[in-house]
């Protein structure tokens, strides 16, 4: 996931290059919408991401500007990662993604109904979240 290789200059393909595998993506939204923060917090998602896989993605992502390492107040054996701006601009395409999987997929009932109420006034939503995120 580095920044100088690129497939094409087509915008999609250039952003999936930064973001846009499975991993980093679900990182992003633990980042966002679960308050995850470590190493330890990212492995113990429920997709069981894989230590070398979680430690690439975070590389990746801290080089292209999507997150930002510090260390933990707590424990010089810890990091703290957290979205930088550029990361944080990325809400908006992730609620699209949300919005779609409430359309066709399958989910539970709690998420569908944030989702739900998150549509009836996307701006507002999306305000929030981010003025959360950039308080951090």
């Amino acid at each position: 996931m580095e920044t100088s290789k690129k497939r094409s200059d087509c915008p999609l393909s250039c952003s999936l290059d930064v973001f846009g595998d499975k991993w980093s993506l679900l990182i992003i939204r633990d980042l966002i919408f679960y308050k995850k923060s470590t190493y330890n917090d990212f492995l113990k998602s429920e997709e069981g991401i894989a230590t070398n896989i979680l430690a690439s993605r975070l590389k990746g992502l801290e080089e292209n500007g999507i997150i930002e390492k510090s260390a933990h107040p707590d424990s010089k054996a810890k990091n703290l990662y957290k979205l930088t701006t550029k990361g944080i601009d990325i809400l908006p395409i992730i609620m699209e993604v949300y919005i779609w999987s409430e359309k066709y997929l399958a989910l539970p009932a709690d998420i569908k109904a944030t989702i739900k109420e998150a549509k009836k006034d996307k701006d507002k939503f999306l305000r929030q979240i981010t003025k959360e995120l950039k308080s951090k």
